[in-house]
């Protein structure tokens, strides 16, 4: 018996033409509160009215109050009644192209298979916290919606290359728009039934989809079609991107404080493990045995030794992020749970080594550790072996908009 499609088009719900500046806004996730109160001055049309509505109630709310669910319910409703946002009358792919620091890449936008998520056949890589789910569940239900995309990543598929790029190639997008800090968001409406038709096909040659960001929204959606008693057939919004065109980004690390101890005693214990080799130019890691040391106002490199290497065929413990914890975090710093532990901060993206110089300079850590991005091959290596990477591991840019397309769950 074929297994039923992953992907399936959808009549997404969408910024009116020429809307769309109005509209979009930075994930939820990547914007706290006070910042999200800044990005929404003059904006009453902004996203983030939505995804994070305790902008519109007072600073001291709990955004985990009923009151801030109830409020994004509203907000949505009242952008849809006063058509700034507008549902397509059909269901249809969509055509997402990035453009940001001379990197583009194309993704297609549908409706993905909450069975699928289930069943194993969209691998997950990362563990998630229950109440950062639970708030997920929360907005989902409230909003009878889901309005934040889950990044999938797939093995390159040269038809669906292909499809997309008939579409992105041969004429003008419908939505072109650049957002504040130099990201552009292009759509493409894909509404012709061959042209669905084709993509459905080329989409159902792929055995496997891997989620790249979004695991808490995944595991939400899964929550949501249970307690509604409709697995089978519900769906979640999803982006898939060929595993060639994503970008991972560095995932660094400042710790606060040496507890207690200075940056000679730090470099006399990491001697042990590591081969240091003071450097007068930060260090930004090519390989996964090395990393870099910022403290005390100078650069050190650090090379694994040997004898404390990992198989190369452990598709987990020979990730970079692992070899820190295992071999400085935890013995070292003594920081068994970076999840939780305050003492730990996790700076990701195009910051780059020069934020981790500055924030030690500054006082706001006394080390900075510098890591080399986790690779795709090996995100798919660990989703395929079912494992589970260390807390952040993996960050991509540039990130994909809320506002520009949301999935209403009437139209599972």
């Amino acid at each position: 018996m074929s297994q039923s499609p992953l992907l399936a088009p959808f009549p997404a719900l969408r910024p009116a033409p020429g809307r769309a500046a109005e509209v979009i806004a930075p994930p939820y996730d990547v914007v706290d509160a006070a910042r999200a109160r800044r990005l929404v001055a003059d904006r009453p049309h902004s996203f983030l009215h939505i995804s994070r509505a305790e902008v519109d109630l007072p600073a001291d709310t709990d955004p985990y109050a009923p009151a801030v669910y109830e409020r994004a319910r509203r907000n949505l409703d009242a952008l849809r009644r006063t058509g700034v946002l507008q549902r397509d009358a059909a269901p249809g792919f969509y055509a997402y192209r990035l453009d940001a620091d001379g990197h583009s890449q194309t993704g297609l936008v549908a409706a993905a298979a909450v069975a699928g998520y289930l069943a194993g056949r969209i691998k997950k890589h990362e563990l998630t916290r229950p109440a950062k789910e639970d708030d997920r569940v929360r907005q989902i239900a409230a909003l009878d919606a889901q309005t934040g995309p889950v990044l999938l990543v797939h093995r390159a598929h040269p038809e669906i290359r292909r499809l997309l790029a008939c579409t992105c190639d041969t004429r003008a997008p419908d939505v072109d728009v650049s957002a504040a800090d130099g990201v552009r968001h292009r759509l493409w409406v894909i509404a012709d039934a061959g042209h669905i038709a084709a993509l459905t096909a080329a989409c159902a040659d792929l055995s496997a989809l891997y989620i790249a960001d979004g695991h808490h929204r995944a595991a939400a959606a899964a929550r949501v079609a249970a307690a509604r008693g409709h697995t089978q057939g519900a769906r979640f919004l999803a982006v898939a991107f060929p595993d060639d065109e994503l970008r991972i980004l560095p995932y660094n690390r400042l710790v606060r404080d040496l507890a207690g101890h200075d940056c000679h005693w730090l470099l006399t214990q990491v001697d042990e493990r590591f081969e240091v080799t003071a450097t007068t130019a930060p260090v930004q890691p090519g390989t996964n045995t090395e990393l870099g040391l910022y403290c005390g106002g100078r650069w050190w490199r650090l090379r694994l030794r040997n004898a404390f290497r990992p198989a190369a065929d452990d598709a987990v413990s020979s990730l970079a992020v692992s070899l820190l914890h295992t071999h400085l975090v935890e013995p070292v710093l003594g920081i068994v749970d970076p999840r939780r532990d305050p003492r730990i901060d996790f700076i990701g993206g195009s910051q780059g080594v020069a934020e981790l110089t500055a924030a030690v300079d500054a006082g706001r850590a006394q080390l900075a550790l510098s890591l080399p991005a986790t690779s795709i091959g090996e995100l798919l290596a660990v989703a395929d072996a079912g494992a589970i990477m260390p807390p952040k591991s993996t960050w991509f840019e540039p990130k994909l908009a809320d506002g520009l397309v949301s999935l209403l769950l009437d139209a599972d």
